[in-house]
């Protein structure tokens, strides 16, 4: 397969530029590699890539840093943040600031693929959304958005706070726009604990790729929406309301929802 899309990869190990190169350039994908996000910000000011990947930890400017000076610079290229010091709150952290997806290694190259290929899909969505701002272009809705008082970790994830103390857990409709159509889905049992950043729920796709989705919150799975496991596409019919994923009792409500982004002040 022959992708057009040009890809950007920064990361300080040499060992990891050429791997991910040799992944995605054997999909067709062109990548350009920088050794540090300066000459990283240096190629982008040349040239306009398509999807960014780039490490955490690394001299000088670091990932967080790098991602600051795209977003001040008016740069929306969609970004997938990587780390080899893989912790939850920089999983949570590189969401909240912006990237599109975070991958901790070591990842395997379906890992690495599968989150390219919903970043670039998330890229094209956006230009679609960028096309329709321009005078006599089509205005249908491309993705419904979350509802106003619900909470959102990146794109992907949304939670919803019930009056009775728990919350309900869910997936965007952005995100299902990025995959193909799901044909099946992989819960977590009940009374076990799901935790912010964490991986809580797959997706298996028509085209066999398995997508994971992160927690927006941590908390006791009390209840599994277990009528998707009869009919999936309730999910992709209503993924606010009856598709539900989990009912949880959260554990640190107050200080998670820090780390989300409003859904009525959406910056997508």
């Amino acid at each position: 397969m022959q992708n057009k899309e040009h890809i950007l990869v920064v990361d300080d190990e040499q060992v990891i530029l050429d791997a991910v190169e040799k992944i995605c350039t054997a999909e067709g994908f062109t990548v350009d590699q920088s050794i540090d996000a300066k000459d990283a910000l240096s190629k982008i000011q040349k040239k306009n890539y398509d999807l960014i990947l780039c490490d955490i930890m690394m001299p000088v400017i670091d990932g967080f840093k790098f991602l600051e000076e795209l977003n001040n610079s008016k740069i929306d290229t969609p970004l997938i943040m990587t780390t080899g010091y893989s912790t939850i709150e920089n999983a949570v952290n590189s969401l909240y600031r912006g990237a599109v997806d975070f991958i901790p290694k070591p990842f395997t190259a379906d890992e690495l693929l599968n989150s390219i290929f919903r970043a670039i899909k998330y890229f094209e969505i956006q230009n679609k959304i960028k096309e329709q701002e321009k005078p006599g272009s089509d205005n249908s809705l491309i993705y419904v958005p979350c509802p106003a008082k619900y909470s959102r970790l990146g794109y992907a994830s949304w939670v919803s706070l019930e009056n009775k103390g728990t919350a309900l857990i869910g997936i965007t409709d952005l995100f299902l726009k990025t995959i193909d159509s799901i044909k099946g889905i992989e819960f977590i049992k009940t009374e076990n604990e799901i935790i912010q950043g964490v991986s809580c729920v797959h997706f298996l796709c028509s085209n066999d790729l398995i997508h994971p989705v992160l927690a927006p919150l941590s908390g006791r799975i009390i209840e599994r929406n277990e009528e998707l496991l009869k009919d999936i596409t309730i999910l992709e019919k209503d993924p606010y309301f009856l598709g539900w994923i989990y009912r949880v009792i959260p554990n640190e409500t107050e200080y998670e929802l820090k780390h989300l982004i409003p859904c009525s002040s959406d910056r997508i």
